[in-house]
């Protein structure tokens, strides 16, 4: 298989229709009663064609939804309640979690595939990169010959800007990048609607990190699949996304446009995040570290998770758990209205407590 051999879409109906929808989807570690609850009753919705943003400090739970949804958690992870619904291009609806596991093989990859965190260590040391993007053919395609999937492994590789000779190399030969694209070529090989990376770019220096950017850009414009992007970075996010959600604690706290979230997060979390890291245009203003740390997620507080570290504490955000809902700003437009936020200070800003928002999150 070459690149021209995969299923470039065109537009019509169904573009921007949902491909993946995440709803209310809990995961603990561990199988007693004082097991850890590391997501709580999560929601995401991922359109055709999009890009989602995952961000987070460490700990937060990125990575878990993303290999929850793919049914790759390893033990003690757990799902305890929820769905993942996966749409075809044909419209079929299909729920992820009560797929048997025959089902399960000959979805993933054709349906969803994963970049996996550090490339390194999800290449096999002993075997040449060509060999290992033509294994995965061959298992989904059994009527392929071994010189065909070897035939399209090199155009995969060319496909990402690597030279087809290189298919006979191990992954010690190839720089860090390079083996970053293999990945990417592996995940792309049996043509999936969803491509989930995990931290993609994290372990590459800043110019390594634009050319990946890059690629899977050109890539998503000219293949058509979704995207879910997991980073720390979210000044990445914000050039590559379409959308972002911000996730904290195990919960998602905001979900929006991602220059929304740039220009006027909503949320202290989110408007925390955008601060610590200085903007590449206009004038120059002070880092603000967030304060304090994230919580222990087996002694989780009342109320707020992020209540200890946020400066608009109340007391109703000590004790109550806010639910991810409209912002208090939801009548500016339609773009508001479709943003997500949990956060009392836009339940009372809308009048159920009589507050106001503070300057920097009512922009």
């Amino acid at each position: 298989m070459t690149a021209s051999t995969l299923h470039v879409p065109t537009a019509g109906p169904g573009a921007g229709d949902p491909v993946l929808e995440i709803e209310n989807l809990s995961v603990d570690y561990g199988y007693t009663d004082d097991a850890t609850h590391v997501l709580r009753d999560v929601s995401l919705t991922l359109h055709r064609g999009e890009v989602l943003g995952l961000a987070g400090e460490s700990g937060c739970g990125k990575s878990t939804l993303a290999y929850a949804a793919m049914r790759l958690l390893p033990p003690p992870g757990l799902i305890t309640s929820g769905s993942v619904h996966f749409t075809d291009r044909d419209g079929t609806r299909t729920d992820v979690l009560r797929q048997s596991d025959a089902e399960l093989r000959a979805s993933r990859w054709q349906d969803m595939s994963v970049v996996f965190q550090g490339a390194m260590n999800s290449l096999n040391p002993v075997f040449r990169i060509g060999r290992q993007i033509a294994d995965g053919i061959l298992a989904h395609r059994p009527r392929t010959t071994r010189k065909e999937a070897l035939e399209q492994a090199a155009g995969l590789l060319e496909m990402v800007g690597i030279n087809a000779d290189r298919a006979r190399d191990y992954p010690h030969q190839l720089s860090g990048g390079m083996r970053q694209r293999v990945m990417i070529a592996m995940a792309l090989a049996l043509d999936p609607q969803v491509l989930i990376m995990d931290e993609p770019t994290t372990a590459l220096d800043v110019v390594m990190q634009r050319q990946i950017v890059e690629e899977i850009a050109d890539l998503r414009e000219r293949l058509g699949f979704s995207v879910v992007f997991i980073t720390h970075d979210v000044s990445l996010l914000i050039e590559i996304a379409d959308r972002i959600a911000i996730m904290y604690a195990g919960d998602v706290v905001e979900d929006a446009r991602a220059q929304d979230v740039y220009r006027r997060p909503r949320h202290p979390y989110s408007s925390a995040l955008l601060h610590s890291f200085p903007p590449l245009r206009g004038e120059r203003r002070e880092l603000t570290g967030i304060p304090g740390a994230p919580p222990d997620m087996q002694r989780m507080p009342p109320g707020c998770p992020f209540a200890p570290r946020c400066a608009h504490t109340t007391d109703v955000c000590r004790e109550v758990r806010p639910a991810l809902g409209p912002t208090a700003l939801a009548d500016r437009g339609e773009q508001e209205a479709a943003r997500r936020v949990a956060c009392h200070l836009h339940d009372a800003a809308a009048g159920r407590g009589g507050g106001s928002l503070p300057a920097g999150l009512a922009r």
